[in-house]
This record gives structure tokens, C-alpha cells and sequence, in this order.
């Protein structure tokens, strides 16, 4: 505690790059990020314009695409900064703030990733009762706290993190989290680490909760054909955004967990914003490619336009 001191900026680290590399780093980011926004923002237009896709699943589609813009804008704009930048700092709001929109942003497809996988699970195991169940009030409701369920939990992990005194200003990440700054506290809190055991268990619940509905749309499916390519439409794009992202965030919490400070740090760069790289281009390119409705309506209006 005699060491605390009041921290007003942080330092990032992992950008220690010759100049040209930054610059063409940067033009190559820069690009990667307009075609996230380019891709997801024509799904989310198609989806609100054409009035015969307002149904559950692409409702839910729409939610996880803006989750994406969401969470991707609280680290590409401060990434692009830093390319061209020679000092890599973020002041303490600053990084409190880019913590939570990350965070909250991976609570948020986690929960929308559940929706999904319940609606699915609706419509193939139980169709008898799908439009009485999946009502338009029920996902209005379903969408409102996929939303405020990750929004409060990490709300609190924040005003948790605040209470700590830090030791230290050096943050082994290109972005802020909340173990990186937790990790700079003088001492720890069974408060804070109270906080973080529920929400990693919420979250775990989401997870078994997919997989038990998987397990039994898979058990439907192998005795009916018609629910085989239902699953095989809708399903398998779902299968795969859930299993990649999930592989990505388990990745970086094992690599922060268990990782070492001797592999290249390209490497850990890429390990460590995995979760922000790939998911966010992935689902609506998957899902418009992928599903039938989504890539006749962008094919059309792409025609009509010529």
C-alpha cells in the first residue's frame, strides 16, 4: 500500500514496431475495420428495411451485429491512434471506459448467442408452440436483457475496479481490461473477485445452456429429416460463430491465466484481441452467405442498383 499512487494514465504495450511497419499495419487495419462496419451495416439495414425478415432469428441476428460494431469501436479507434502515434498511453477514464464497452460488448454476444440457440432449439424441437412462444413481447424482452444483463454485470465489475489502489501504470495489452488493471492493484478485494466468479459463471451457464439445446436439436435431427436441413440452414452458421468465438475469449483467458512473457509478442497480440479480429467480419458474412432469406435480399438490391 505505501508504493499506491494516483494514476492518471496508463501505458499499453505491444506496439513496438519500426515506423514503416506501424504505417502499413495501420492502412491494413484500417481497411479490415471499414469492411467490418461495411459488412455488418449492410445486414443490419437489410434486415430492418425488408419487413419479411422481422422474425426471431433475424432479429437476434441484427442485435449481434450492432454487438459487434459495439464492441469493435471500443478498440479499433484507439488501435489506429496508437499505429500513428509514438507513445502508446490511455488515460484512467479513458481505459476504465474501453474496458467496459469490450467487456460488456462480449457479454452482450454470449447472451444474443443463447437467444439464437434457444429460438433454434423452439423451432426444431418443440415447432408446435413456436409462434406462441417466440412471440413478439417475449423477444422484445429477450433482446432488452441480453442487453442490460451484460451492461449491469460489467457496470458493476467497473465500480468494483475503481475502488482499487494501484501500484502501477503498465498494461501488458494493446487494449485495457478489467484483469489488466486489476492486475496493477496494490492488494485484491473479495468484493471485485466476488463480482468476477459470478460473472464467469452467468457466462459458463450461457455456454451449458447452448449445448444442452444443441444436444437435443442433433437428437431431433437424427430421426427427422426434414428438421436435418433446417438445422443444416440455420444451425451450422450458429454452431460455428459460438464454437470460434468461444475459442477465441477461452484462448486469451488461458493465455493471460497461464501464458508466458517469452513467446513473440506478435503472438500474444494476436492471441490476446482474437475475440475482436475474426467474430465480428465472421457472422454476418457467414450468415449472409449462408442464409437463403439474407443473401437474395443483398444480391437484389445490389442488382437494382445497377
Amino acid at each position: 500500500m505505501d508504493n499506491a499512487s494516483v494514476i492518471n494514465v496508463f501505458s499499453l504495450s505491444g506496439l513496438n514496431y519500426t515506423v514503416e511497419y506501424r504505417v502499413t499495419l495501420f492502412c491494413f487495419t484500417l481497411l479490415y475495420y471499414l469492411i467490418i462496419w461495411i459488412v455488418n451495416v449492410a445486414l443490419i439495414v437489410t434486415i430492418i428495411v425488408d419487413r419479411s425478415l422481422h422474425e426471431p432469428m433475424y432479429i437476434f441476428l441484427c442485435n449481434l451485429c450492432i454487438s459487434g460494431l459495439y464492441g469493435t469501436a471500443g478498440f479499433y479507434p484507439k488501435f489506429l491512434m496508437d499505429l500513428l502515434s509514438p507513445s502508446h498511453v490511455i488515460s484512467y477514464g479513458g481505459c476504465l471506459l474501453q474496458s467496459f464497452v469490450i467487456h460488456s460488448s462480449s457479454g452482450t454476444d454470449i447472451s444474443i448467442l443463447a437467444l439464437m440457440a434457444y429460438d433454434r432449439y423452439i423451432a426444431i424441437c418443440r415447432p408446435l408452440v413456436y409462434h406462441s412462444v417466440m412471440t413478439k413481447q417475449a423477444i422484445s424482452l429477450l433482446v432488452f436483457f441480453s442487453w442490460l444483463l451484460p451492461l449491469s454485470c460489467m457496470f458493476m465489475n467497473t465500480m468494483s475496479i475503481i475502488q482499487y489502489k494501484l501500484c502501477g501504470s503498465y498494461i501488458h495489452k494493446l487494449f485495457c481490461s478489467n484483469r489488466s488493471i486489476g492486475n496493477l492493484a496494490c492488494s485484491t478485494s473479495i468484493v471485485n473477485a466476488s463480482i468476477v466468479y459470478f460473472i464467469i459463471l452467468l457466462y459458463l451457464g450461457h455456454v451449458g445452456f447452448i449445448v444442452w439445446t444443441y444436444i437435443y436439436m442433433i437428437r431431433t435431427c437424427l430421426i427427422s429429416k426434414e428438421n436435418r436441413g433446417k438445422f443444416m440452414q440455420t444451425c451450422v452458421p450458429h454452431l460455428i460463430s459460438v464454437i470460434s468465438f468461444t475459442f477465441a475469449v477461452l484462448l486469451d483467458l488461458m493465455y493471460m491465466r497461464f501464458g508466458s512473457r517469452d513467446i513473440a509478442q506478435s503472438l500474444h497480440n494476436f492471441i490476446s484481441i482474437g475475440f475482436l479480429l475474426y467474430p465480428a467480419i465472421m457472422n454476418p458474412l457467414m450468415y449472409g452467405l449462408k442464409l437463403t432469406n439474407i443473401r437474395n435480399r443483398i444480391l437484389g438490391f445490389i442488382q437494382d442498383k445497377r
